[in-house]
């Protein structure tokens, strides 16, 4: 099985998070693939760069889909969405490629 950088897995979430949320129109299914593609994502930082990545990166997470919400009042949504999902990406390969 090919594997999948916890780098896109973390945007993926995020972008994949609010996509369902809005063409379901239901925020909690939204949630639900955030909170599952994070999950993946916070194993796979473990794994590749210990705790204190992982739970940085977790954080990091948490706080970009957080600040989704007022950037996008300045941005838009989709922008928004793309903007902190590129940055938790930045951030995943910059900790976990040294890592390796």
């Amino acid at each position: 099985m090919a594997k999948v950088p916890a780098a896109a897995v973390a945007a993926g979430g995020l972008v994949g998070g609010y996509a369902i949320a809005r063409w379901t129109k239901k925020r909690p299914l939204g949630g639900v693939a955030l909170a599952a593609a994070g999950s993946v994502a916070a194993y796979e930082w473990n794994r590749q760069a210990g705790p204190r990545a992982a739970t940085a990166l977790t954080t990091a997470y948490v706080a970009a889909f957080a600040g989704s919400h007022p950037l996008a009042k300045k941005l838009g949504a989709w922008p928004a969405v793309f903007t902190v999902a590129g940055t938790v990406a930045a951030a995943s390969w910059a900790v976990t490629r040294r890592a390796d």
